[in-house]
């Protein structure tokens, strides 16, 4: 029997045990979908959270109340830390001098901005921000200008606005020097913000911007509120000093004994991937385990069903040898039978991987993606499974001595 023979032969014997092939590859397909649909999902997520950290730029490190990522039931621990407030970060200020820009940030969520009788949706973000912002956070005034130091001692009523505003509210119109209101609160409009995009599926351009004196004024003063302290370094050489200097100037600032830990979080778009790829590394070894487990019982699965087909196929197998058929035709018949079924199984497992896997892109609204390493290496374990569990039974039928198996009832 040549190859092509032994395939079809191979492909009947599944169709007319249909049943039987389906729950002999389901195994195989829990298996792969699990680890393929987990592997796809965390993939998305972590070129999302790698192409999503430009907010910070690579010479920029952030301080703040709580960390980034809280893992575990610590958030009460953080909690009763004292917040970052505005008059410390104004001691802070001269003490400096690796640090090249330093701003404070306050944010909130849910605004309405109203200009005439036109009004945006409640979903603006607006945020209080000191001078020097735009070189901390990588915001660009593509009309008009930012916000300045006179802005902020003053606490002038002015604003920077995203896009989307300029959009809905601004349509063939010049927005710089027009007023607008939030929560009716008259604002004058001094620049318009570069189009930033989407990040992490939210848009970046329904942002308004304001003075944080002027936000103290309405949404709470310092005391009341935890900032977030921004710093850039432009030298990168000095960028570990410059992290240094922040650190061991707001221990003081803040009464920080020596030898206890910081009571605040530095971060950086580097040791924010860290920390994200150590969390998804635990969710990629529980996922293997769980796929082994699936594949393993399949694997076990197959080799029971295949000990079934042999024992009912004897007299099969005694015919075709009676008539001319090789031991390794028989043994090659059987391996194929056993590769077909779990490589099938493998292919949908991979499709409904990648499907399931693909609705985070879809959600957060990005380009989905094919994995194709972790589906070369599905489709590897597929045939190793095949190989490892279906050499016995391949192995027992081509040992069948022909007459007895003619014999066979």
């Amino acid at each position: 029997m040549d190859f092509k023979e032994i395939y079809f032969s191979a492909l009947l014997s599944i169709r007319q045990n249909k049943l039987r092939s389906f729950l002999t590859l389901l195994g195989v397909v829990i298996g792969i979908f699990a680890i393929i649909g987990v592997m796809t999902a965390i993939n998305i997520l972590q070129r999302t959270v790698e192409d999503n950290m430009g907010g910070l730029g690579a010479s920029t490190f952030q301080v703040q109340k709580y960390p980034n990522m809280n893992i575990g039931n610590t958030r009460w621990k953080y909690h009763n830390r004292k917040n970052l407030d505005y008059r410390d970060f104004k001691r802070l200020l001269p003490k400096l001098d690796v640090v090249d820009y330093a701003t404070a940030e306050d944010w909130n969520y849910g605004k309405q901005v109203v200009y005439r009788d036109k009004e945006t949706k409640n979903n603006i973000v607006m945020a209080g921000i000191t001078h020097n912002w735009e070189f901390t956070n990588n915001l660009n005034i593509e009309r008009g200008r930012m916000i300045t130091q006179t802005d902020e001692k003053s606490a002038a009523h002015v604003m920077v606005i995203g896009y989307d505003l300029v959009d809905l509210l601004f349509a063939n119109i010049d927005p710089i020097g027009k007023d607008v209101k939030v929560d009716g609160i008259k604002y004058r409009v001094i620049g318009i913000a570069e189009r930033k995009g989407q990040r992490f599926g939210q848009s970046q351009d329904n942002r308004v911007y304001i003075p944080l004196t002027t936000y103290f004024k309405y949404y709470g003063q310092a005391s009341f509120t935890s900032l977030n302290y921004c710093f850039t370094v432009v030298d990168p050489d000095q960028f570990d000093a410059g992290m240094q200097e922040v650190t061991h100037e707001l221990r003081l600032i803040r009464g920080v004994e020596i030898g206890e830990e910081n009571d605040f979080e530095v971060w950086t778009n580097a040791s924010l991937i860290d920390n994200f790829n150590q969390m998804t590394a635990a969710i990629k070894i529980a996922a293997v385990i769980i796929a082994s487990i699936a594949l393993l019982a399949s694997g076990i699965g197959i080799m029971n069903i295949m000990l079934v087909t042999v024992s009912e196929r004897t007299r099969e197998i005694g015919i075709r040898k009676s008539i001319g058929a090789k031991r390794r035709d028989i043994l090659y018949q059987f391996m194929l039978e056993a590769l077909i079924l779990t490589e099938m199984g493998g292919i949908i497992g991979i499709i409904l991987g990648i499907i399931a896997g693909n609705v985070i892109a879809v959600l957060m609204k990005t380009s989905v993606m094919f994995p194709w390493d972790w589906a070369v290496i599905g489709l590897a374990v597929c045939s190793a499974i095949s190989l490892v569990f279906g050499s016995y039974p391949a192995y027992k039928a081509a040992s069948l001595d022909p007459i007895k198996a003619l014999h066979y009832e």
